[in-house]
């Protein structure tokens, strides 16, 4: 469906959003590695993920399905505190942000770069682009529409950010 689903995210909210078709070999790529990755831990005695709620319990070997598996796990194992159980967990979210700072810094920016930053930038180019405010409001997970609103004011454009139809013939 070309989506990305993120299950618990902040505010322990589900979000979706699309997945861009520059991306998509890319991502198809980086699951055959991590695919690799989980038979090489399930071959060592590994290979399980912590499952939320009562679905441990539910499905006891889904811990082991490729199909629970992280996007984007850990590069090593760890020790669950709870279980005692070693298993590999996903990215840390320390990770991501260090990468992202990283990616800015080379590039030349010198102004400060987080994973919200590009929060703002895709609902911003998605406004500019002719994109309707309840669709940014859905993909970005907001309740009211007044704060996707805060958006457009950056988009430099009068007439509450209507473009004319001619603009788009011409």
């Amino acid at each position: 469906m070309n989506q990305i689903v993120v299950r618990d995210g902040k505010g322990k909210k589900d979000r979706i959003t699309v997945l861009p078709e520059s991306a998509k070999s890319l991502v198809e790529e980086h699951l055959v590695y991590v695919k690799h990755l989980h038979q090489d831990d399930l071959a060592k005695g590994y290979g399980r993920v912590y499952l939320p709620n009562a679905l441990a319990r539910k499905y006891p070997n889904a811990d082991r399905q490729w199909g629970w598996q992280y996007v984007f796990p850990a590069k090593t194992l760890s020790t669950d505190p709870r279980s005692r159980m070693k298993r590999r967990h996903h990215l840390h979210d320390s990770s991501i942000r260090k990468a992202i700072r990283k990616a800015a810094r080379l590039c030349g920016i010198v102004k400060l770069v987080s994973c919200h930053t590009l929060r703002h930038s895709f609902a911003t180019h998605l406004l500019a682009d002719g994109y309707d405010i309840r669709t940014v409001q859905e993909l970005l997970g907001h309740k009211d529409v007044s704060i996707t609103m805060i958006y457009t004011h950056v988009l430099n454009r009068g007439g509450r950010g209507v473009r004319s139809p001619l603009d788009f013939v011409i």
